[in-house]
């Protein structure tokens, strides 16, 4: 997985976000501030816009780099840093390699986790974007001890993500702008675990290519 590929999974997400930007902006009405959706769609349109700009000997650490940069630049309210955080975290893990495996994205996405974890403060169970994200990364994991390729282990995180999403419907939330609701929080998806799942699903719509 190269450069090309990292910069493919940007613009898958990008896709996936602005055509599920109405749906993130009614989930974080419910909950929040009603902006998820545009924010994120902002903010991934500017990532996939400062592609082009970059060298073309870049390597993919560089490209989450780049990315999480113009999210943070683009992006409104929490998600900016959070997203924007994560790739970054994520890039910094790959290093200089030009070229990344399987196991090397593995560890560039627990690091996204860990970033996030580190900044946001939240855990399993907190009704944040952790709840997706958390299962989709030790699925990954999981299926990578298993031998799977890039594609088996994407299509891993991508559907432990949806499940954690989903799962936070029941959950009253304890982190973010959603935790002043109280019990009022109960019964709706988190926006961030929704938006999460759509990153982790354009990563393996990318990774299907490399079987």
């Amino acid at each position: 997985m190269d450069a090309a590929f990292f910069a493919g999974w940007l613009r898958r997400a990008a896709e996936l976000i602005e055509a599920d930007s109405e749906r993130l902006t009614r989930l974080d009405a419910a909950i929040g501030d009603g902006d998820h959706g545009l924010n994120l769609n902002r903010g991934f349109s500017a990532a996939v816009a400062a592609l082009p700009a970059l060298p073309d000997d870049t390597v993919p650490g560089k490209v989450l780099i780049a990315a999480g940069r113009a999210i943070v630049s683009k992006t409104g309210g929490a998600s900016g840093p959070l997203y924007g955080g994560a790739l970054r975290a994520a890039g910094k893990a790959l290093g200089d390699a030009p070229d990344v495996d399987e196991a090397a994205l593995g560890a560039a996405l627990r690091a996204a986790l860990d970033g996030i974890q580190g900044l946001g403060q939240a855990a399993m169970g907190d009704k944040t974007m952790v709840d997706a994200l958390a299962p989709a990364v030790d699925a990954y994991e999981q299926a990578l001890r298993r031998h799977g390729d890039p594609a088996a282990c994407a299509e891993a995180a991508a559907e432990a993500a949806a499940h954690g999403a989903v799962a936070t419907v029941p959950l009253q939330a304890r982190k973010g702008r959603a935790s002043y609701l109280g019990t009022r929080s109960i019964g709706h998806e988190d926006p961030g675990a929704a938006s999460t799942v759509l990153l982790m699903r354009a990563l393996a719509d990318a990774a299907a290519g490399t079987r």
